[in-house]
């Protein structure tokens, strides 16, 4: 669990956790929105996966926000 402050940041410390995870010898990584991806051959493969994930994520178009309905 990463325990550290991040920049902007004030009040407790909130929960974080890995986004790497191991299940039978296989990794796996997960996003902030649930998107569970693998299984990778070894950790390092998984951050590899990761930022190639990250890097077609940054290339779409933003989405607009949807109307929120009361």
């Amino acid at each position: 669990m990463d325990t550290q402050r991040r920049a902007g940041e004030e009040g407790p410390v909130p929960f974080r956790s890995s986004r790497f995870f191991c299940v039978g010898g296989k990794w796996y990584f997960t996003t902030r929105e649930g998107f569970d991806s693998g299984p990778f051959a070894s950790r390092e493969r998984a951050e590899i996966g990761l930022k190639r994930f990250l890097h077609v994520v940054r290339m779409l178009p933003e989405q607009p926000e949807e109307p929120q309905l009361h």
